[in-house]
């Protein structure tokens, strides 16, 4: 069966290698054609998915036998709660954000195992990287993280390791650590509120003209009393209701307004999104704007310090403006330590249902933050393809690596099954890459 499968992959890959000279041939290098003719206009080619983006989000290379635990653990606001911490290098969890883990340190283990056995929830911070190095700087702000379901095992070593998928809940500050003779770090930390402005203009509502704009309360259109006839006549004759008419009454027009309404930003935000690509569905992201300011931050292509950056913020349409202004910034992705340009913001598209990046673990047990695009460039594959605990079932992966400076950038996905559509595309790890203002030229196009 083995040789089956090995077959089948050097098949895929020597058919993306035979497409990709031919390409070559034809100035296109690794890319697939940018452009389709429609009448008049040009517009760009987005990839056809046919994958099934469930897949990913299951992580079913963990295995599918994992025991699930009960009981959901919310921590109050401003408490001040005393958790182990587990620092990785290069993830900084987001609220709502899903960690896999595989780990293989004893003391680790018996710290997440007596985690289990209490209230699943432990504490994570980002180690700094940069490029190939780490230093020993760890952040100050993290994300509790509570375990979900896990699964203990002996490789055929007789070393125990153990599975986790856990989920990012709370955001948290901390203010003083410890660390244990094991190594493991206690730390004492304040969980940070999530704030909301409310709605804006509230305090300058006349909320006594509303019956001029909307039908009142408990309207039966069936009743014809004279009070609801004539509040009939008004809802007809009105103009349509405008929620910020109050700004009639203030110093300051409508738009300024609208520019600090989260659900006006949120709007804005999606419909940016999917001008990029249409596989980005307005259905598949979050409707509340506290749930989506989060979906947000955890599938832009951001370095550590503006991830901080929304970490830090407490308010809700705070969090929302700082996203909206880094997503007008953003044009292309570059390597993070060459600035070799890799891809485009619109080459960005989802191959799971939680969004275009994900949190997946290797058998190393090395967490990698991915974003998926469709199309990249300078770029060189680096050993062979391999199905072994591919993050995307069906597909096959192979180390991708800059062509100028030779840092490792993730990981290039081939169909082994000649059904699944894309035929081939690009996991680019979040800690390697960096967005950049300026836009490609033509000579880069």
């Amino acid at each position: 069966m083995d040789d089956v499968i090995d077959l089948r992959i050097q098949i895929a890959l020597e058919d993306d290698e035979s497409s990709e000279s031919s390409e070559s041939s034809s100035g296109s290098s690794q890319e697939t054609p940018e452009t389709v003719q429609s009448g008049s206009q040009t517009r760009r080619a987005e990839p056809l998915v046919s994958y099934d983006t469930s897949l990913p989000a299951l992580h079913s290379y963990l295995g599918n036998d994992l025991e699930e635990l009960s009981g959901r653990t919310l921590l109050d606001d401003d408490s001040c709660q005393t958790i182990p911490i587990l620092s990785l290098p290069g993830v900084m969890l987001i609220p709502g954000q899903t960690l896999p883990l595989q780990l293989y340190n004893p003391s680790t283990i018996a710290m997440m195992i007596h985690i289990i056995h209490n209230d699943h929830t432990f504490g994570l911070i980002n180690s700094r990287f940069s490029g190939r190095l780490f230093n020993n700087a760890v952040d100050t702000i993290g994300t509790t993280v509570e375990i979900r379901s896990y699964r203990e095992e002996e490789n055929d070593y007789g070393v125990n390791n153990l599975i986790i998928k856990a989920e990012g809940r709370q955001r948290f500050e901390i203010l003083e650590t410890r660390t244990q003779s094991d190594g493991i770090i206690i730390g004492k930390v304040r969980i940070l509120p999530e704030l909301s402005i409310g709605e804006p203009g509230v305090g300058c509502k006349l909320n006594s003209l509303d019956k001029f704009s909307v039908p009142p309360p408990n309207f039966n259109p069936s009743k014809r009393s004279n009070g609801y006839q004539c509040n009939e006549l008004l809802h007809r004759n009105s103009h349509k209701y405008n929620k910020y008419d109050f700004a009639n009454y203030t110093w300051f027009p409508e738009f300024v307004y609208k520019m600090y309404d989260p659900i006006v930003l949120m709007n804005r935000i999606k419909g940016m999104i999917q001008n990029w690509n249409k596989t980005m569905s307005k259905d598949l992201m979050p409707c509340n704007p506290k749930e989506f300011s989060f979906w947000i931050a955890a599938n832009l292509p951001l370095d550590d310090n503006q991830r901080m950056e929304l970490l830090k913020i407490n308010e809700v349409t705070g969090r929302l403006r700082h996203e909206l202004k880094i997503i007008e910034e953003c044009c292309v992705l570059t390597c993070k330590d060459c600035s070799n340009v890799i891809a485009r913001r619109e080459d960005i598209f989802s191959m799971s249902l939680q969004g275009p990046q994900g949190t997946y673990v290797n058998p190393n047990g090395y967490v990698h933050e991915a974003i998926t695009v469709y199309k990249a460039k300078g770029l060189h594959l680096s050993g062979r393809p391999s199905t072994e605990q591919s993050w995307f079932p069906g597909y096959a992966w192979t180390i991708m690596e800059c062509s100028q400076c030779h840092s490792h950038m993730g990981w290039r996905f081939t169909a082994v099954e000649k059904n699944l559509k894309p035929i081939r595309f690009w996991a680019l790890c979040r800690s390697a890459i960096q967005n950049r203002i300026s836009a490609l030229t033509d000579a880069d196009a």
